[in-house]
Order: structure tokens, then sequence, then C-alpha cells
């Protein structure tokens, strides 16, 4: 089958690799219909490549029709259509029953002190072949894939595999006030769907970036926006009655705008020899962190700032001083997927399309395609916001 994969730094390549078969009672085949491009991804592209082997194929947001079946699956049939979590999971153990299933202990990766193994996303979590693929192997799948309707595009159901739980658990961890202020550090499609749910939840959202079509874009959704300058916590504060808002999503992470010197850093040390470059990364590595300072700055005193985008650093310099000074909760982490796919799917389902799913996809390409919009989608370039590969 053709597969996206992991070449070099910064260069990704489809070829040809090996089709997946069952390996597991529990597991099934899909043939997969549609499949993004993740923001995190783009970490791969750039930072992580140290924990990446040639070969490696790529991709966590996937979706498909099933083709194959192990004979312990019990609430799966071929030809069913399904939506994969970007968290591979058990749904038995103690972590999984806490609803903390990027914790599993069943597929947890204790020898790096990582949590549960995810598709197509570096040694770090299991080195599991991704799905920008024609095909993917879905392990306990009774657990792992969710069954969907079959009258809706894609696109309705597509983003419940990775940034729309994401962005959902960004802002149940904001602790937003009824009928408060969220503000959303990013426009990217994690934070589209953060400012579109916190105004489906009632909330005053309130966001920043620094490109003008992801403004717009939240814009066509009822969101007041402010481009990102030196002035964006003072307009932040501002538009709350100068005390900032109840709480703020930063929808950005480790590779934000700004902190020349750290995106030097990440670059130079992606391309030392991997034994080097991974004992930098998991020892002295640093962040650019100009979204989550910013975050820390604008929100109010006493609030609560939710960590969503991807953070890798262990040496990040965090002003701890002005957090307890100023009262701040922070809640992050990888998204507990299956935690929130109850609640979030009437809304896809709904014939309103309350959180705008199909308003978010700007580029749709076939997967021969995907080296291109790696490189597109990284530079903001052409008005892409989130691409989808059609394999």
């Amino acid at each position: 089958m053709k597969a996206l994969t992991w070449q070099a730094n910064k260069r990704v390549d489809v070829v040809d690799v090996p089709d997946p078969r069952i390996e597991q009672p529990t597991d099934v085949v899909i043939r997969i219909t549609s499949t993004a491009i993740c923001g995190s991804d783009l970490h791969l592209y750039d930072v992580l490549g140290p924990f990446l082997s040639k070969g490696d194929v790529l991709g966590h947001e996937p979706m498909g029709i099933v083709e194959e079946v192990g004979p312990a699956v019990r609430s799966l049939s071929v030809g069913d259509r399904v939506v994969i979590p970007f968290v591979i999971a058990c749904g038995d153990c103690y972590m999984c029953r806490l609803g903390l299933t990027t914790q599993c202990e069943t597929t947890q990766n204790r020898e790096h002190g990582t949590g549960a193994s995810l598709y197509g996303y570096t040694e770090l979590y299991g080195s599991v072949p991704g799905g920008q693929a024609e095909r993917l192997r879905v392990p306990m799948a009774d657990f792992n894939a969710l069954r969907v309707g079959s009258e809706l595009p894609d696109d309705r159901y597509l983003f419940l595999s990775d940034i729309l739980p994401t962005a959902w658990q960004g802002v149940q961890y904001a602790n937003v006030p009824e009928g408060g202020t969220l503000g959303v550090i990013g426009l990217g499609p994690v934070g589209q769907f953060a400012s579109r749910i916190g105004t489906h939840l009632g909330y005053q959202v309130v966001a920043v970036d620094p490109v003008p079509e992801r403004r717009a874009m939240a814009e066509r959704h009822g969101i007041d926006t402010f481009d990102l300058s030196d002035d964006a916590a003072a307009w932040l504060r501002e538009a709350t009655d100068g005390r900032g808002p109840d709480a703020v999503v930063d929808a950005v992470g480790m590779e934000a705008h700004g902190n020349t010197v750290a995106g030097v850093a990440q670059s130079a040390v992606g391309l030392l020899p991997d034994p080097v470059a991974k004992k930098l990364l998991t020892t002295v590595g640093v962040d650019r962190l100009s979204a989550m300072m910013l975050a820390f700055d604008a929100v109010r005193r006493g609030g609560t700032v939710s960590l969503s985008g991807v953070y890798a650093g262990v040496a990040d310099p965090v002003p701890f001083m002005n957090l307890f000074d100023k009262q701040i909760a922070i809640r992050m982490g990888q998204c507990n997927v299956h935690a929130w796919r109850d609640d979030i799917l009437p809304l896809v389902e709904d014939p309103a399309d309350p959180l705008g799913t199909e308003d978010l996809v700007t580029h749709r390409v076939g997967l021969e395609e995907a080296p291109r919009m790696y490189d597109l989608f990284r530079d903001k370039e052409d008005g892409c916001i989130k691409v989808v590969l059609t394999p």
C-alpha cells in the first residue's frame, strides 16, 4: 500500500510499504477514506526526528471502512464506517476506567517514561504505524474504533479522531465560569474548535492569531479576534474589563511564533546524530514559549490556563513567582479522546453543525501530495488551516 513516511529532518515521502494485517484477535484493519495532517505532525517534521526511524508511517487522524475483523472483535463488522482516536487504549485498566486513556496502563511506554501508545508518533509513544496511508491496523478495536453513520460526509466525523476532542478537553480543563470569558491563543484547527466550543457553551470568546485567514475564519463563527502583537495581552485585558479572561486556552504549543533563539536550537538539535539529539531533547530541550507566556500574562488573577498545544521541553523556564502571585491554575495533557466522544457526537451529527465541522478544511488533496502539504501547512501559506488527505 501507499503511505506517507518520515525519511529525514524536514523530509517526508509517499512510498510503498507492506499492507497491515490482523496480528491479534482483537484487531481490525480499515481502508482509510480520509486522514488529516495535524499541527503536532509538524513537530515530527522539524523537531522530534531523532525519535523516528526512516520509513516510519506518520499520521494520527484517520477514518475509514472496516475491511478485516479479528476473531475476538465483538462490536464491529466488515463494511462498518469508523473513526479512529489517535490514542491506543485498552478501556479496562485503572487509568482507562478513570477516563485517562492517554495514561492507559496496557499500552503505556514505560521504557521511555511516557503514556499510552499513539499512532504515527515516534518511539516515545510506541512506534505504531500511523494513518496517513491507504490502510491501518487498529488494535483493541472494540474500544478504539468508533462506529459512525453512513449518511453524513467524512468531515462531520473525521475530527473526532483528535482535534475536536482536544479542543473540547481544552475548554473543559479551562473551567470557565458560567457566562464567563474564554481567551484562545492560536487559531489553527484546535484553536478554531476551542473558540467555537466556547461560543456554543455560552462564553464570550476572544482570540489571538497572527494569520489574517485564521482570524477571518474565526470571525465567521462570532469570535472576537486580535492580531498577534506586543499589545495582545493588553487587548485581551481591555476586552475583559481590564482583568483578563477568566481562562485562556493555549492552542499553539512548543513551536509558537517568537523566541528565535529557541527556534534555532530546536532546528539545530534535529540535525545532530540521533543519540546526541535524544540526550539533549530529554535533558536540556526547550520549547518556544511565547504562546504560553502570553496566556500566563493575559489570564485574570485566580484564572485558569489550559494547555492544549503540545510541549516537549524538559528545561523550559516557567515564571513561578508570577503564577503563584496571580494564583493561576494550570491544566494540560494529551487528549483523552475516548472520554469525550459521547459528549461531542450529538453535536457532530446535529443537522445545524453547531461546531462548524464543515467549515475547517481549506485543502483537500490526494495522499501523493502530502509532502507538499506538510510544507504549505507549516509555512501557513495559501490560507492553509486544515489539510485532509484522501488515499
